[in-house]
């Protein structure tokens, strides 16, 4: 059997004209839209702190889920390619948590170690 009638017998192929229904489309235009109202919602409501940032990140973060797995079409592609797309933003959120855990510890060592005058930048100094 050749190739094309074994494509021709098993369906269309992958990435040659395969449509997805219209209404996963829609529910995923009406989540992206309820999670939009949700990130609003965080400001009316003036919630502060780490639970507004907390709040904030959360659902930006679903939305460019959905956005990718759905409308770039990231859910149906291969592993390889959903890892070598995804792996390098992942890395980079690793390395700024880092980053920012350093900062911390570092900014906390010299408050134990100097006092509160040396934690603060001389340029910040009024005299």
């Amino acid at each position: 059997m050749s190739h094309a009638a074994q494509a021709s017998a098993h369906g269309p192929a992958h990435g040659e004209g395969q449509q997805h229904p219209i209404k996963l489309y829609l529910v995923i235009w009406g989540l992206l839209f309820v999670l939009s109202a949700f990130s609003y919602m965080v400001d009316y409501f003036r919630l502060q702190g780490y639970l507004r940032w907390t709040l904030i990140i959360v659902f930006m973060l679903l939305k460019a889920g959905f956005i990718v797995a759905i409308f770039m079409h990231m859910k149906w592609e291969r592993l390889g390619l959903k890892l070598a797309i995804l792996t390098p933003p992942l890395a980079l959120l690793v390395l700024i948590g880092l980053m920012a855990i350093e900062g911390d510890h570092t900014f906390l060592t010299r408050l134990a170690s100097f006092g509160q005058e040396a934690a603060v930048p001389a340029s910040v100094h009024h005299d």
